[in-house]
Parts: structure tokens; C-alpha cells; sequence
């Protein structure tokens, strides 16, 4: 049975679920889809209702591409989720900042969830500012994948191209996004197979939200009002933050399974010098490493 164990603790699937145990990957993606609906769902429909266009693309459309909806579960969305012209004149100082509070709180939610899957220490006392601009950044990549189709068109060629647009700025943003709210602990070059497995895990989540939960939308609408409609869309957003951190952590399995296939050790992060906040640790030499030693959850 020791044997058997100890195979288990060093396959490679032995060691991906030690690490999701150890990261609480399934609480930190219902963290996170508490926390971004309260921060991109305001957020986006504020930025909606400042763009002068007629079509106002938001938080609604974000779910609609999101969820590969039907026309049905399409107008139960935006009719629920819209952006009224009067928002900005009826946004206070206070709607503002309890924006910003929670904004910022999202991000560090998933600056955390990078940190425990990379083995970093927390960030230093400056952390606030890259998670202002990540946040930005993320709002802007949101709002611009949900005008696209409004911009490119309809048709088979203007779906294609929006579909390599989003998928490769996809990528570029989710490896720069480790890269830079981890301040450089995690290069490019090794955040890039996790941003790639982030779009196609996004992308299988379309699907499969297109053949479960678009038509469950229609159904809770009709059972439950708009709230089924909100509890639809919350769990999504759970399924976006498993494939956020699942994403990352397969990235990193890959840059260490290399690294044993040729041999050598599982590296420390590189870590920048001069503001770290390092940590004591509770339990010295227990240590979760992804080559199955170390580690106290079995």
C-alpha cells in the first residue's frame, strides 16, 4: 500500500490533484465568481453606458459570448444585466469607491490563487498599483472582445477572425497578467502554456455552457424569475475561475514535468530582490512541491 501511495503521490495526475487540494482550487473559483460578479458586472455596465454607441456592449455581452447563448437566454441576459443611459448621472462618489474596494479585491483574490499555485511569497506594499492596472487592462480586453461583433460583422470570415483576435489576445493577456501581478516571480516564456490551456479551457467552457446552460437560463428564468437567471450566470463564473487558476496550474505542471523529464529539480521561482514580504512558514520543510515530495495534503 506504501508503494502504491507513493506512485500515486508521483504520477503526474497524483501530483496535479495534491496541488489543486493544496491551492483549494474549487474555493478559490467560487471566491472568484463571487467577487468578479460584484466588480465586472457594475464595472463593465458603467463603462457600456459612457461609450456613445447605440449598441451598448457590457457585462451582458461578455456573458452572452461567454455562454454561447441562444436568442432566448440571449434577451434574459440583457434585459437583466443592461446599461441605462441615466447610470452615470446616477453613479455617486460612494458607488465609485465601494467599486474600487471590491476591484481591487477581486484582483487580489487571483494575484493570490498565481501566488499559491507558483509558490510565492505575498507581494510588496506597492501591490495595489499593478493590481489597479491588471484590473484596467482586464476591463478593456472585456470590452473590447464584446464589441467585436458588433465591429467585425457577422458572416463565416468576420466569426473567424474574431475567433483567432480573441483567442491569441486571449493568451497574450493571461500570460502577461501572471507575469506582471506576480512582478516578474514568473517569466513569459513560462506563463505561456498556462494562458494557452486558459483559452481552450474558455473555450470548452462555451461549449458546454451552450448545450447545459443556455438552456437552463430559459428554465430558471421561467421557474425563478431573474433570479434563476443571476444563480445561471454565477455559476459560470464558477466555471471561468476553475479554468483561471486549473489553467495555470496545468502551466506550471508542464514547465516542471520538462524539467524532470530532463533530469533536474523542480527550480524556486525566480523572485525579484529588495520588497518582498517573506512569510514565516507554519510548518517548516513541509512544503508542497509538483515532483510529489514535500507536501502535507496526501
Amino acid at each position: 500500500m506504501a508503494a502504491l501511495t507513493d506512485a500515486w503521490n508521483r504520477s503526474a495526475v497524483g501530483r496535479l490533484w495534491k496541488q489543486a487540494a493544496h491551492i483549494e482550487l474549487m474555493h478559490r473559483s467560487m471566491g472568484f465568481a463571487a467577487l468578479g460578479f460584484v466588480t465586472l458586472m457594475p464595472l463593465l455596465v458603467v463603462v457600456a453606458a459612457a461609450t456613445p454607441w447605440e449598441h451598448r456592449p457590457g457585462f451582458a455581452q461578455w456573458v452572452v459570448d461567454g455562454m454561447g447563448l441562444d436568442s432566448t437566454g440571449t434577451q434574459g441576459v440583457r434585459s437583466l444585466f443592461a446599461a441605462p443611459r441615466n447610470i452615470l448621472s446616477a453613479t455617486s462618489a460612494w458607488s465609485l469607491a465601494s467599486l474600487a474596494y471590491f476591484g481591487l479585491t477581486f484582483v487580489a483574490s487571483v494575484e493570490t490563487g498565481y501566488r499559491k499555485i507558483w509558490d510565492l511569497p505575498s507581494g510588496p506594499w506597492h501591490r495595489d498599483l499593478r493590481r489597479a492596472v491588471w484590473l484596467a487592462v482586464l476591463t478593456a480586453y472585456l470590452f473590447c472582445e464584446s464589441q467585436s461583433a458588433a465591429v467585425l460583422g457577422s458572416g463565416l470570415l468576420p466569426g473567424l477572425v474574431r475567433l483567432v483576435l480573441t483567442f491569441l489576445l486571449g493568451v497574450v493577456f493571461f500570460a502577461w497578467g501572471q507575469w506582471f501581478l506576480l512582478g516578474g516571480g514568473v517569466d513569459l516564456r513560462t506563463a505561456l502554456p498556462g494562458a494557452v490551456i486558459t483559452m481552450l479551457g474558455l473555450a470548452g467552457l462555451r461549449v458546454f455552457s451552450h448545450l447545459f446552460f443556455a438552456p437552463l437560463i430559459v428554465s430558471n428564468a421561467v421557474t425563478y424569475g431573474p433570479v434563476g437567471t443571476v444563480l445561471t450566470v454565477e455559476t459560470w463564473l464558477v466555471g471561468v475561475g476553475f479554468v483561471l487558476f486549473g489553467g495555470a496550474l496545468l502551466g506550471r505542471h508542464i514547465r516542471d514535468g520538462r524539467m524532470l523529464r530532463h533530469g533536474g529539480e523542480i527550480p524556486l521561482p525566480r523572485r525579484p530582490e529588495g520588497w518582498y514580504e517573506v512569510p514565516e512558514e507554519s510548518t517548516p520543510g513541509v512544503r508542497w512541491r509538483s515532483d510529489g515530495a514535500g507536501g502535507a495534503i496526501d
